[in-house]
């Protein structure tokens, strides 16, 4: 699902107030939960359906979120009022992006062909750093079809040492000699 306008928008909202009061790590703690909320079909459900008051939504967002910021909360009611409740965990990853900026920690997509273990994940992590200088947030996947090596994508750049790559590129410098 791509990001909408409106949960960039919160999240940046959200995140300068988080910067101006020094919560950051509170507010993405409470975003989480937010978020959370709507993986439970039924709540979701229940946050969806036109015909349910906003009262009672809000009650029941109240008892579940229970220890969260009067803010967070009050994010929570917004929500609900504004139809964006099902837009929570973009506007949660949008949050944590905004963070990972603003600490100078870039975000890379690390796909290897086959899984591999954390401690091989954590110094491919630290090579990726230290070629890119920046700390790193790292998703891994599994991706068969590149046959082997690590393809990384961080902030919209790529670095393909993949075996698929490797092949192709000896495959149009043959191609290339022959002609």
């Amino acid at each position: 699902m791509s990001m909408t306008t409106s949960s960039k928008r919160y999240a940046q909202a959200v995140f300068q107030i988080a910067r101006e009061q020094n919560t950051l790590d509170e507010w993405k703690a409470d975003l989480k939960k937010i978020a959370d909320l709507m993986e439970n079909s039924e709540f979701a459900s229940a946050m969806d359906n036109p015909k349910l008051p906003f009262a009672l939504k809000a009650k029941l967002v109240k008892e579940t979120l229970e220890p969260v910021k009067p803010l967070a909360l009050n994010l929570a009611y917004l929500l609900i009022v504004k139809n964006k409740f099902k837009n929570a965990a973009q506007i949660a990853e949008e949050f944590e992006h905004l963070v990972n900026e603003y600490y100078g920690v870039k975000h890379a997509e690390i796909i290897t062909a086959v899984p591999i273990e954390s401690d091989q994940q954590k110094n491919l992590v630290h090579r990726l750093e230290v070629l890119i200088k920046s700390k790193i947030k790292a998703d891994f996947k599994v991706d068969p079809s590149i046959l082997g090596g690590v393809v990384a994508r961080v902030n919209g750049g790529l670095i393909d040492g993949s075996v698929t790559t490797k092949l192709d590129m000896l495959k149009n410098s043959m191609v290339g000699t022959i002609k």
